[in-house]
């Protein structure tokens, strides 16, 4: 495994880390608290060093697990969970201090640990952004020995901007992927000359990037790439990336051309975003254990050429920039 610094925090990290949004099941699916211990675990035999959770990912069952197995570990792992996504309904007047700190503190409770390595405000109304108020709480709360640093996982590159102008923001989390490439322009630049870190979410565009998906691919009722398509129960682009599934699927083909003799595309495409040295980590999800191993497959590859690189930001340029590339 290799490692990059996380910003301001002076975190080394694994390049590869890992997402829990769904470790223990997939989306809608029943929370299976030996698979989370047998993803977690492993994940950590292989060098990973930073895991990502949210207090609603499962109710809370993520957080439980990842406390679990930290705490059963001799290795100092980095936490990271985000808070604000129960506030409902999640509007700009709903985050109180109040029920920001109360959060924190109930995250304390259920993975049972002293202290967050880096507490995230998970993706708040842009209106928060511009409330000082809201992000001197964490100035506190950190002063408390309650958290160690800040961070912000963000819809918009707008987002991510704002929230920099905070000091005490050491972090940003954003998706970025092949079919996601906004970030890689201003506020990369910006997070550079700041010394923010960044994390890549969403890497693989809700598994559309694994080549794995066809038009006869159904996804079950509770998936939110079955009912999320079109931005109905959260932010669009958090499902395939903002990206319509059909238009997707024919932008896949052409990275499978690109790559004949690869028939699983997730260890490219998380290739693509290393190529990038701005970006401190990735936080690939896994339901099931070979998941992992595809992702943590990356540390053994021979970096993509840049003609490689080159031919999939084309492939961006023209058949994914168009539909998403301003929205985000």
């Amino acid at each position: 495994m290799r490692y990059r610094k996380l910003g301001k925090t002076n975190f080394d990290v694994s390049e590869i880390s890992l997402g829990t949004w769904q470790v223990g099941g997939k989306w809608g699916e029943p929370f299976d608290d030996a698979t989370a211990d047998q993803i977690l675990n492993e994940a950590i035999d292989r060098g990973v060093n930073f895991i990502d959770t949210a207090d609603v990912y499962s109710d809370g069952k993520s957080e439980e697990a990842v406390g679990r197995v930290v705490r059963s570990r001799s290795e100092y792992i980095y936490v990271a969970t985000k808070c604000g996504r129960q506030i409902n309904p999640h509007t700009n007047e709903n985050y109180t201090l109040n029920a920001l700190r109360g959060y924190v503190e109930d995250s304390l409770r259920r993975m049972k640990i002293d202290r967050i390595d880096l507490i995230q405000l998970h993706c708040p109304p842009t209106e928060v952004y511009y409330r000082p108020e809201i992000f001197d709480l964490f100035a506190r709360l950190k002063e408390e020995g309650k958290i160690q640093h800040l961070g912000v996982s963000v819809e918009k590159v707008e987002e991510a901007i704002k929230a920099m102008e905070y000091p005490d923001v050491a972090s940003v989390q954003i998706i970025f992927n092949v079919f996601r490439q906004r970030p890689a322009e201003l506020f990369f630049d910006l997070a550079r000359e700041k010394n923010v870190g960044v994390i890549a979410r969403v890497p693989l565009a809700s598994g559309l990037l694994t080549g794995k998906f066809s038009s006869a691919t159904t996804f079950g009722e509770e998936d939110h790439r079955h009912f999320n398509r079109n931005g109905e129960a959260f932010d669009q682009g958090e499902t395939f990336s903002g990206v319509e599934f059909e238009n997707g699927l024919r932008a896949v083909a052409e990275l499978k051309a690109l790559f004949p003799k690869e028939d699983n595309l997730a260890p490219i495409a998380l290739q693509w975003i290393l190529a990038h040295p701005e970006v401190s980590c990735i936080i690939p999800g896994a339901s099931r254990l070979e998941h992992l191993t595809s992702n943590l497959s990356v540390e053994d590859r021979e970096p993509l050429t840049e003609e490689q690189l080159e031919r999939m930001n084309q492939i961006y340029e023209a058949s994914i920039k168009p539909e998403v590339h301003q929205r985000w």
